[in-house]
């Protein structure tokens, strides 16, 4: 019999299950919304559904640069706990998800979420059926493309993949000077932390209310108001020092800022653009009473 959209929307509102294996799963039989509901749990597929609401701030930030050094890409995948992070088959998703991601250009989760992959399969169906067999909530959580077309992308994986970034450089001569620049640079900012690439980037409102700040702690310490500017000033470069790409002193050589490192060892090339993944940040996780919950568990 043929089935409609509206039936195969129907399930998968219910189950939480992809279209397409709601699609077999009423084909298989003939249509019955029950039977094809029974037919995904008995294959464990609508377990997937049940862990939707499950806090997944672990994971892994998966960081791919091509064979060229011109285009590199960084996502997150979040599960529930740090023991299936490094599970093979999550890991190989994550390249996986990456090379897709590369190859169209994705810079958003929704749109990898929506690419096929070689199985013919979309991510998101994929997703939804490891959820199934490994029983844990999974997330395509974000991923961003950086390209160099006449540069060098690099990037660094820190913590077996807490941390990930990717750098670019544009100009120069792509050599292994530069590929070794391109790759300290990442590291750096895996270390550092930066915010911003440049003072010029920085937020207004955050640098006003930085400013503010720095004035109020100025006056109850009694400064001299004539002396307040320009002690400002003084602690605004270090902000920008704190939080700046190019004017943070470089972790493996502290004399030196990363702008002068380029300058350098650069032969050229210009720093252009970074992107950096901590795994889980902005993610509110829940506190958890191990032994709680065991004895909870235990009463039902």
């Amino acid at each position: 019999m043929s089935i409609t959209a509206s039936q195969v929307k129907e399930l998968r509102e219910k189950t939480g299950v992809g279209m397409m294996e709601c699609k077999k799963a009423l084909e298989e039989n003939a249509g019955d919304m029950e039977k094809a509901i029974l037919w995904l749990r008995e294959r464990g597929m609508s377990r997937a559904a049940k862990k939707a609401d499950r806090v997944a701030a672990e994971g892994l930030v998966e960081v791919y640069v091509n064979d060229d050094h011109n285009a590199g890409v960084v996502l997150e995948l979040n599960c529930e706990t740090d023991f299936v992070s490094k599970n093979d088959d999550f890991r190989k998703f994550a390249h996986d998800c990456a090379l897709i991601a590369l190859k169209h250009n994705l810079n958003s989760a929704d749109d990898l979420l929506a690419a096929t992959m070689a199985s013919g399969a979309t991510v998101k169906n994929t997703l939804t059926e490891m959820i199934a067999k490994i029983g844990e909530n999974m997330n395509v959580r974000r991923c961003t493309v950086v390209k160099a077309p006449n540069g060098l992308v690099a990037g660094y994986i820190h913590m077996g993949g807490k941390i990930g970034t990717l750098v670019a450089l544009e100009g120069g001569t792509k050599n292994d000077a530069l590929v070794a620049l391109g790759k300290d640079v990442a590291m750096h900012v895996a270390a550092a932390s930066p915010r911003y690439m440049t003072s010029e980037e920085v937020n207004k409102s955050e640098l006003e209310q930085e400013r503010e700040l720095a004035r109020k702690k100025l006056i109850e310490e009694k400064k001299p108001e004539a002396m307040i500017e320009k002690i400002l000033e003084g602690q605004m470069k270090k902000f920008y020092k704190e939080v700046c790409l190019v004017d943070q002193a470089f972790v493996k050589d502290p004399d030196m800022n990363v702008a002068t490192l380029v300058q350098k060892q650069g032969g050229g090339a210009k720093l252009v653009k970074f992107v950096r993944f901590h795994l889980g940040e902005g993610i509110e996780k829940k506190e958890t009473d191990f032994a709680a919950e065991v004895a909870a568990q235990l009463k039902q």
